[in-house]
């Protein structure tokens, strides 16, 4: 048969789209034509094909016009992902293996130029976006590859090492059937494990206040800006906030894993973790969403269910902390280009850190600070309205003395903060289903059970610090989760009261 078709897939987003690989021999002037709007990296598969075939001791049919279309042809195609199912479908069509037999089989792998696979990323990607669709193909992968795609529940995944072990499985009728091997493995969907190990909250001496802003922060799914003078601990309390955050369940971490695997960072180990992105302030605005063409995501998308931590927020480029404005709000990122747009998942908690002047020590006791009130003005100026009311607490992390340092009891661990969010966080799941971050529209008011003096509280605390409605109603929120941590039914005036002061560390700083 002179023509054969062979199933692989794209990568655009989360999403995998179906792409059809038809290899047609012809008799002419010998020829390898690749078409279908594929990359340079696609294009180049035409010289590893040629090369792995031959030195595989397979039969390439050089005195052939071979033609390979990637259907659908306005699709976008990139990576060496389509090497396999080309090299197959070269085969298919000159007879070498059973083109019939690849029915119900999907490949994807690059090749090198003896014929070994080698892995190719957005495997996850793949493997989740058939489990959504129903779909009940194998997909036949590279090492790497496929322990990665064999994490998804219920998916058929062959793991292959070599060219000539995938096309022993496909030989055609008659021949001999191939001896079991090593290279030819169908893997077991793997069940997730509990994530051991980390960084632990029991390091951080002192920083009462911070400490408990983070516990609020994590029942809730704030977002929490600190503020306080260089060497306070920020960061130390920033890398330790995803320990306190609930397991992932198996769906919120096949999510995570799987954009990790579309930007080919996904590491096994990690299986299970919630990520903790940390860019440096030089980071563009592309690299912080996501962008490029094709789209690849950013590192909001990366921290997706787990934590983006920005160090030195106003140092960041203005358009990169406004583009997180709307991921901020809806938990989602759309790329849209010229070609294509792409959507990408970024339900992230954000933890912000900043000096409170240039040079660091405003309000310190242990420094004076030398700015003048122009230069903080401008420093924190640097942050629009916009942004800092979408980060619900601000709280002041202040550089404590050395005698309350050394010597110190060690803080409490993160199990123990964990347990009291996991206990918040599931009062808020059977009330309303969702984290209290979530809370909005007409529904706040019943769901929030304001007492009267608590409301009156909220009007007056408004009103003199001059807060916007979506100010007022992020309070509202917090003092929600302040209740739930209590294990109490309404929300009353001294949970309000602790969520208006934590609401209030930058503008403290001003004066």
């Amino acid at each position: 048969m002179s023509l054969a078709l062979v199933q692989s897939r794209a990568l655009l987003g989360l999403q995998a789209p179906a792409v059809t690989v038809e290899v047609h021999l012809a008799n002419g002037l010998p020829s390898f034509t690749l078409v279908g709007l594929a990359d340079v990296e696609v294009k180049e598969a035409r010289e590893r094909v040629r090369s792995a075939l031959q030195n595989a001791g397979l039969d390439f049919p050089n005195n052939k016009r071979i033609t390979v279309n990637l259907a659908p042809a306005d699709l976008p195609k990139d990576s060496g992902r389509f090497d396999l199912p080309i090299a197959l479908g070269i085969l298919a069509a000159s007879g070498q293996i059973d083109a019939s037999r690849l029915a119900g089989h999907e490949f994807a792998g690059e090749l090198s130029l003896s014929g070994e696979l080698r892995p190719v990323r957005g495997a996850l990607a793949t493997s989740l976006a058939l489990h959504t669709q129903g779909s009940t193909a194998c997909l036949v992968l590279p090492p790497g590859s496929a322990e990665e795609a064999a994490l998804v529940p219920g998916a058929r995944v062959v793991r292959a090492r070599h060219l000539l072990d995938v096309v022993q499985a496909f030989l055609p009728p008659g021949t001999e059937p191939p001896a079991p091997s090593e290279g030819w493995t169908a893997l077991q969907a793997q069940p997730p494990r509990t994530p051991t190990g980390g960084p632990d909250l029991a390091d951080v001496k002192g920083q009462t206040a911070a400490r408990r802003a983070l516990e609020i922060a994590a029942a809730g799914g704030h977002g929490l800006l600190m503020v306080g003078p260089p060497g306070s601990g920020k960061s130390m309390l920033a890398q330790r906030f995803a320990g306190l955050l609930p397991a992932m369940q198996v769906d919120e971490a096949l999510e995570s894993a799987a954009v990790a695997s579309l930007a080919g960072s996904f590491r096994p180990e990690d299986w299970g973790r919630r990520p903790t992105r940390q860019p440096h302030h030089t980071a563009s605005a592309v690299a912080l969403v996501g962008g490029g063409s094709p789209p690849r995501p950013g590192e909001i998308s990366l921290a997706h269910q787990g934590v983006l931590f920005l160090d030195e927020l106003p140092e960041f480029p203005r358009a990169a902390l406004e583009a997180l404005r709307e991921p901020l709000e809806t938990g989602h990122i759309t790329i849209a280009r010229a070609a294509q747009r792409a959507e990408f998942p970024a339900r992230f908690q954000l933890i912000a850190a900043m000096n409170p002047c240039p040079c660091g020590f405003l309000g310190s006791s242990q420094r004076a600070c030398r700015c003048t009130p122009d230069q903080v003005a401008r420093y924190q100026g640097k942050l629009s309205g916009p942004l800092l009311d979408r980060i619900d607490l601000h709280v002041e992390v202040p550089a404590l003395p050395a005698e309350q340092l050394v010597g110190a009891p060690a803080g409490e661990a993160s199990a123990t903060v964990r347990e009291r969010v996991e206990r918040a966080r599931a009062r808020a799941l059977a009330r309303q289903g969702h984290p209290n971050q979530a809370l909005q529209g007409q529904g706040m008011d019943e769901l929030v059970m304001l007492q009267d003096d608590a409301l009156q509280f909220l009007q007056r605390a408004a009103n003199r610090l001059g807060w916007s409605a979506r100010s007022t109603h992020r309070t509202l929120r917090v003092a929600r989760t302040i209740a739930d941590l209590a294990g109490a039914t309404h929300t009353g005036a001294d949970h309000v009261a602790e969520a208006v002061q934590l609401r209030r560390g930058l503008h403290h700083t001003q004066h």
